[in-house]
This record gives C-alpha cells, structure tokens and sequence, in this order.
C-alpha cells in the first residue's frame, strides 16, 4: 500500500493529541516500519527524520496545539 504524507502526519497527530507527547525517535521507528523507509531521511546532523512533506502537513493538521521540543526532540500537546 502506498501512503501519503496526509495519513502518516495524521498518525502523529493522534499520536500526540492521545499521549501528549511524541518522541522522534519513536516516530521515525514507527514511520519506517509501518509506512516506508521513503518518509525518513539523514538529516544534516547525521541524524534519522521525518520527511519535510510529512512534517509540514502535521503542521497544518495540528494548527499550533502542538509544540517541539528542540532540546528532547519531541512534540507536546499544548
């Protein structure tokens, strides 16, 4: 099955809206092996993220509810 960045931003969304709180790590282990190696990228700080597309359409879903934690590298429901 082929996804979009639509349905995996979704995923996080609901993610962090039932937990509160999304760790990357976990969702770049969850994204690759649910959805595809394809949504997941080195960055340049050698470390794996989340594809821009993905990460710009869980912008939009979560509208500004959620926030990032650049320190812990995690979202938080707000």
């Amino acid at each position: 099955m082929e996804w979009s960045a639509d349905q995996i931003a979704e995923w996080m969304y609901n993610e962090v809206k039932s937990s509160g709180k999304l760790l990357q790590t976990e969702a770049v282990t969850h994204i690759s092996e649910h959805f595809g190696e394809q949504y997941i990228y080195v960055n340049e700080h050698g470390n794996s993220s989340i594809a821009k597309d993905v990460k710009k359409a869980f912008k939009k879903l979560h509208g500004g509810r959620a926030a990032w934690d650049r320190d812990s590298f995690y979202w938080y429901w707000t």
